[in-house]
């Protein structure tokens, strides 16, 4: 669409530059990234799958999982199952993370997963304890659940 100055007057600029979705991008900007670290779903979901591709020790995980949660990614990060399947499958990333809140302190949230041209499904459940940390609880990733 162009902009005219007066009747009849075209200058050919566009009357307002394309709109961007960030949030939704994998590659978004500083500030959508500033924005997403803000929200614990988001937080846990990047922790998470930096944990279950290889790229950080499961140990790292330890002040922010209940036991039975942390013992379940002991298992699965030795396997790395968020890894892509071949060399050149890009780096995965968090697309998008939702959230359903059951009740006040507690979050079941889901991300979708990108890598190359696959997608991967993440499921955890987040518990706010009595000193108002988060911390993960459970972990469902393709049937290997807690």
């Amino acid at each position: 669409m162009k902009r005219t100055t007066g009747p009849g007057r075209d200058t050919g600029r566009r009357t307002a530059p394309p709109r961007r979705t960030g949030i939704r991008r994998p590659g978004a900007g500083p500030a959508v990234r500033r924005l997403r670290a803000d929200l614990p779903r988001y937080w846990f979901a990047e922790q998470l799958l930096l944990t279950l591709s290889g790229q950080r020790p499961v140990y790292r995980m330890l002040g922010y999982t209940l036991p039975a949660a942390y013992d379940l990614l002991v298992e699965l990060a030795p396997q790395a199952p968020l890894r892509p399947r071949l060399p050149d499958g890009g780096t995965p990333v968090v697309h998008r993370c939702d959230q359903f809140q059951p009740r006040p302190g507690v979050i079941e949230a889901f991300a979708r997963i990108g890598s190359g041209d696959r997608v991967r499904a993440l499921a955890f459940r987040l518990e706010q304890g009595t000193d108002r940390r988060w911390r993960c609880s459970a972990v469902d990733l393709g049937g290997a659940h807690v």
